[in-house]
């Protein structure tokens, strides 16, 4: 019984030193990968947050997407967080990719890339391609908006200027949808805008601008002929010079005198 309980011991210290052994080498290696990394690229190891997942712009991040890493100082973008109190409960400007490094600058608002006029205010409606001219609605356009429904069709602006679309913003299917497009309109008409786009349909259309030629409606209007009211001649392509030309040219025509047939009385003698 006791060599028993002394061969057990000692296979329980045999044990432990091996395990104690494995513990020294890995740390050993951890050191010396440490090593290398600062020799490869200079500088101290901090630890600091990272994201354990995407996080969009306007997410308020949480605990559970924030987590601790050593990573090489000199490596670190500015504003890096060391701590997750300084992250959790800010709501972010920018997106974050899994993995990055959390930096303060991420909660810095952007500043908008639309510029909207004095005196009005931006509106983002629905507009698919159809809608939209083909979808060749763009930034910097006026357009006419129209709101139809089963029973007629209104006119709902005239003229709003096109801040933004998704047929500039996109590229690719995005744009050939043209999912959405923003105008700039009076702040009194914001409200009856977003009730017509959210019952009825909207159209665009882009009003011919002042230096544009109606080229086709001249052309249909020049071979045009126009018949005079009182059922007269219709005007000749002639010039009225070469007109008279020809008249003065051609001969009068003959005048045949009528015939009388003789009378009795010339007939007796």
């Amino acid at each position: 019984m006791k060599k028993t309980t002394l061969a057990g011991l000692t296979c329980g210290l045999c044990c432990s030193l091996c395990v104690g052994l494995y513990m020294a080498e890995v740390r050993g290696e951890v050191d010396e990968a440490r090593a290398e990394a600062l020799a490869r690229y200079g500088g101290e190891q901090v630890e600091v947050c990272v994201a354990t997942r995407d996080l969009a712009p306007g997410e308020v991040v949480d605990g559970s997407a924030v987590a601790t890493k050593m990573w090489v100082a000199d490596l670190l973008p500015d504003g890096a967080v060391t701590e997750p109190s300084g992250i959790v409960g800010q709501r972010l400007g920018s997106p974050v990719i899994k993995g990055e490094v959390l930096s303060v600058r991420r909660t810095e608002a952007q500043e908008a890339d639309i510029s909207v006029p004095q005196g009005l205010a931006a509106i983002s409606v629905p507009a698919r391609a159809v809608q939209a001219v083909g979808g060749s609605v763009e930034a910097g356009m006026h357009v006419d908006v129209y709101a139809t429904g089963p029973v007629s069709t209104t006119r709902l602006v005239e003229g709003a200027l096109v801040l933004a679309s998704s047929a500039s913003a996109e590229t690719g299917s995005a744009a050939a949808s043209n999912a959405w497009i923003t105008l700039a309109v009076a702040p009194e008409r914001v409200q009856e805008i977003v009730s017509a786009a959210q019952n009825l349909e909207l159209y665009f259309a882009l009003p011919a601008t002042a230096g544009s030629e109606s080229g086709g409606a001249e052309a249909a209007l020049d071979g045009a002929v126009e018949v005079p009211a009182d059922g007269g001649a219709v005007p000749s392509d002639t010039p009225a010079s070469e007109q008279e030309a020809a008249a003065i040219e051609a001969p009068p025509a003959e005048e045949s005198a009528p015939s009388e047939a003789p009378s009795a009385e010339g007939a007796v003698l």
